[in-house]
C-alpha cells in the first residue's frame, strides 16, 4: 500500500518564527508561502519539509507527522477504516488528497496521494 515518504511536516504556532528559525539555522528557503495556512520548502533531494498553522483546512496538532505516498488513496483509505481505525480527518487539495489517522502509541499517521 505504501509506496514511500512524500514529505514531513510540523505544525507551528507562529509560522513567521518557523520560518525565520528555518531559513536562519539551517538556511531553507521557502517554496510556497501562504500566511494562513504555511510554508513548504523543496530540498536539494526533491524532498518536502513543510510548516503548517492548521489553517482552515486542517486542525492543529502538535508535533510532526509523515506523510506515507500512496499509490492508490481510496484503496488505502478504506483499508484503514476496514481494521477498524477512524480516519480523524480527511482533506482534498488542489494538490493532493491526505487522510490522518492514529497509531497504536497515538502518533499521527498521514496517507498521502500526489495529483501531479
Amino acid at each position: 500500500m505504501v509506496t514511500g515518504i512524500d514529505r514531513s511536516d510540523y505544525m507551528v504556532e507562529n509560522l513567521h518564527r518557523a520560518v525565520e528559525f528555518y531559513s536562519s539555522v539551517l538556511g531553507l528557503e521557502p517554496l510556497n508561502f501562504d500566511a494562513a495556512k504555511g510554508a513548504e520548502f523543496e530540498l536539494p533531494d526533491g524532498a518536502i519539509f513543510g510548516l503548517w498553522t492548521g489553517g482552515s483546512e486542517l486542525a492543529f496538532q502538535p508535533g510532526n507527522g509523515v506523510m506515507f505516498a500512496v499509490s492508490d488513496f481510496s484503496a488505502a483509505v478504506a483499508s484503514v477504516r476496514a481494521r477498524g481505525l477512524p480516519i480523524l480527518q480527511e482533506i482534498e487539495t488542489d494538490h493532493c488528497s491526505i487522510a490522518t489517522f492514529h497509531d497504536s502509541e497515538g502518533n499521527t499517521v498521514n496517507l498521502h496521494k500526489r495529483k501531479n
